[in-house]
């Protein structure tokens, strides 16, 4: 019976030893967030912490959304699934009413790893008519605003904010368009992102190991609100104007893109060039704020025990037009809206300050985790499309993937093709191809003067399961 006792104290040592050396996650989210940073190259943006996370880890450079728009975009993340896999295409699609026995992430991490599983602002998208998915965390969800004034403003119930609160649903054409855009001498955590940082760092210091922390954060989202300090750093007269304001030529009208999010804030187009100078100055004043809530996190954790076994992932969930083809926010397939940015830290693996030039996609995150984890690949139910970056973390010269597949639907659906080189989509007919060697900036949809590359990637595309419906 001794014998006995000791045999089951020994295994619920070495289980509790197992569990002590999981490593913890730290995963941090950003609302619109394109490779606008230092340390992609972008000269006028000010973002000292996450080029400092970027130092520390492995930044992907030609990391691509699956989908740019917020929520499909979100549950390709954290179900590791296209949304051509799952049919997930809309802002209201509720996950458990299409997949209710999907596994997502933070599900696998707590079945399979015993994690303590927490959400702390935008995870899952909530608005127009979606709930997120609160059952897939083990602690109470931290949720807070996405659209918010602290200056000066009417008091009425906007637009947006009844979009993204889901109050009066029904009328939200009758209710008023709010500003795109404020700087008041404010605090950061006058915020939701300021607001959302603090609670991060609460549940940090009070966590359980091993955790798994999803950390979302709104700005630089619309409106572009955000303290005075962060617009002042700023020069309006030096931030970047787009090169081309004008679609491609020869490209197809069901790719193109007009009034979509504007629409709902006080701006009328075409954006007038005192307009446009206003909202890319927001932008980067959004980003700047940003990044100063992701350097108190950041900083918190490294100054904690857990610091050096917490894998810390950034991921931005779409990219954003910025007047680039006369085009404002997302919802399209070019590569201002479906380039994110993507930087991994996994101590013990990963390379510090080291890129990758590995097509990946949002998808991939999840088998990621799973693997740095030592937790069983993710199987679902739902398909899983991800594959793990864990060879290209030891080294950013492997290759896992030989191209991204991405779409929107609009008319027709818009599936897409990316290599090094090329972006080929086919809107179910329609064909565009565009040439980053020749054309970085997509002047020219050269479909009809690269037919063996139309056809090369047509035979790709093909391979692809035709989308959900």
């Amino acid at each position: 019976m001794i014998k006995l006792q000791s045999l089951i104290g020994a295994i619920i040592c070495f289980n509790g030893l197992l569990h002590a050396a999981s490593p913890n996650v730290l995963l941090i989210l950003v609302d619109d967030l394109k490779p606008a940073l230092g340390c992609y190259g972008d000269e006028a943006a000010k973002t000292p912490n996450i080029d400092k996370l970027a130092d520390e880890g492995v930044r992907f450079d030609m990391a691509y959304c699956n989908q740019a728009v917020c929520a499909p975009s979100r549950f390709t993340l954290m179900l590791g699934s296209r949304s051509t896999s799952t049919g997930l295409y809309g802002l209201g699609s509720k996950l458990r009413k299409v997949l209710p026995d999907a596994v997502t992430m933070p599900q696998h991490f707590s079945k399979h790893g015993g994690y303590v599983t927490h959400s702390v602002g935008k995870v899952f998208h909530v608005g127009h008519g979606n709930e997120g998915d609160p059952s897939s965390f083990t602690e109470p969800v931290f949720k807070d605003k996405v659209i918010e004034y602290a200056g000066a403003t009417s008091g009425s119930l906007t637009r947006e904010e009844a979009l993204f609160t889901n109050q009066q649903l029904d009328r939200i054409q009758q209710l008023p368009r709010g500003p795109a855009f404020e700087s008041p001498d404010v605090k950061d955590d006058d915020y939701a992102d300021g607001r959302v940082a603090a609670e991060v760092i609460r549940r940090l210091k009070d966590a359980k190991q091993p955790f798994f922390m999803a950390a979302g954060f709104v700005r630089p989202h619309l409106p572009f609100s955000a303290p005075k300090k962060y617009w002042d750093m700023h020069d309006p007269g030096k931030l970047p104007q787009p090169k081309i304001t004008t679609p491609p030529a020869d490209s197809p009208k069901v790719a193109h893109k007009k009034g979509g999010e504007l629409v709902a804030y006080d701006i009328d187009e075409p954006v007038s060039p005192e307009m446009q100078r206003k909202l890319i100055h927001g932008y980067y004043a959004g980003t700047s704020y940003v990044d100063a809530q992701i350097g108190k996190v950041l900083d918190a954790l490294r100054a904690s025990p857990a610091a050096a076994n917490t894998i810390v992932v950034l991921w931005g969930d779409h990219g954003f037009h910025l007047g680039d083809h006369g085009f404002w926010t997302k919802h399209t397939n070019y590569e201002q809206a479906t380039r994110i940015p993507l930087i991994i830290k996994a101590p013990g693996v990963s390379k510090a300050g080291t890129m990758t030039r590995q097509l990946t996609e949002s998808v991939d995150v999840f088998p990621t985790l799973c693997e740095l984890a030592g937790l069983p690949a993710p199987m679902g139910p739902q398909p899983v499309d991800g594959v793990s970056l864990v060879p290209v973390l030891r080294d950013p010269t492997e290759r896992v993937r030989d191209h991204a597949y991405h779409c929107f639907p609009k008319q027709s659906m818009g599936r897409v093709i990316r290599t090094e080189r090329y972006r080929f989509v086919d809107w179910g007919g329609e064909k565009e191809l565009y040439d980053y060697e020749t054309d970085p900036l997509e002047t020219k949809n050269h479909v009809k003067d690269q037919a063996e590359v139309v056809e090369r990637l047509s035979t790709i595309l093909r391979g692809h399961p035709a989308p959900v419906k």
